[in-house]
């Protein structure tokens, strides 16, 4: 631990303690989606990891510290364990939820195929993409219903040739019975917007498709400021 009072021996509470958290309680279940601030969202995952006393001010050091709700459920344990008055039993907490999320929102993907549900997987990649540090190339290999069949980690790094052989991409597909993909990455500067390498590289990954026969549906960019879509912006 780092100093912090998850032992539940905190100092007592200043703040109306018990009767604080019920009526964050009961703002949770009766209030629906925007019942809560972000920090009292984060404050209220808290009380998991404090058995008592006040996790207000902790809760906002987190969102100043991080940026965002965000920001803090998809930090690194070890980031959030080093933020004063936090440590390891509540990093965990913050970080099971952030699981939960990203599993909740691959399963709503898992199931329908994914262009009658493109939503769901735009979803899907913001909650496990949109705030990371580094950059993330993956593909999404489908089968003949577009349904996804294989989410497969190429690798960190900028999307070029030296990171992304584009017929290792297609041929993997054809290992796994794909027919189609879709391209993803994500700009940990936030701004989504495609460079010039970015289009290279889909167009070459799109010419070995049709040479092996396989679709690249789209090539998707990630980031904090929301996502684009090559094809929608007519550049594939």
């Amino acid at each position: 631990m780092s100093g912090n009072q998850e032992t539940g021996k905190t100092p007592p509470p200043t703040h109306g303690g018990t009767g604080h958290r019920e009526r964050l309680r009961r703002r949770l279940l009766t209030g629906g989606a925007e019942a809560l601030a972000d920090y009292e969202v984060l404050e209220y995952l808290l009380f998991a990891a404090f058995r008592q006393g006040d996790t207000k001010p902790l809760a906002k050091r987190l969102i100043e510290h991080f940026g965002s709700l965000a920001g803090a459920l998809d930090a690194d344990p070890a980031a959030l364990a080093a933020v004063k008055g936090m440590g390891e039993t509540s990093a965990a907490a913050l970080k099971a939820v952030a699981l939960a999320a990203r599993r909740m929102a691959r399963a709503q993907v898992e199931q329908r195929p994914v262009l009658s549900s493109w939503q769901a997987l735009l979803d899907y990649l913001t909650i496990d993409m949109g705030n990371l540090t580094v950059e993330r190339v993956r593909v999404l290999y489908l089968n003949a219903r577009n349904q996804l069949i294989r989410d497969h980690h190429v690798g960190d790094g900028s999307v070029d040739e030296a990171a992304i052989h584009p017929r290792e991409v297609i041929r993997r597909g054809l290992d796994l019975g794909a027919t189609a993909m879709i391209l993803v990455h994500n700009h940990p500067s936030g701004n989504p917007e495609p460079s010039r390498a970015d289009i290279q590289i889909t167009q070459r990954i799109m010419e070995a498709g049709r040479l092996l026969g396989m679709t690249v549906h789209d090539h998707v960019i990630v980031g904090r400021e929301g996502h684009v879509s090559l094809r929608a912006k007519g550049l594939i």
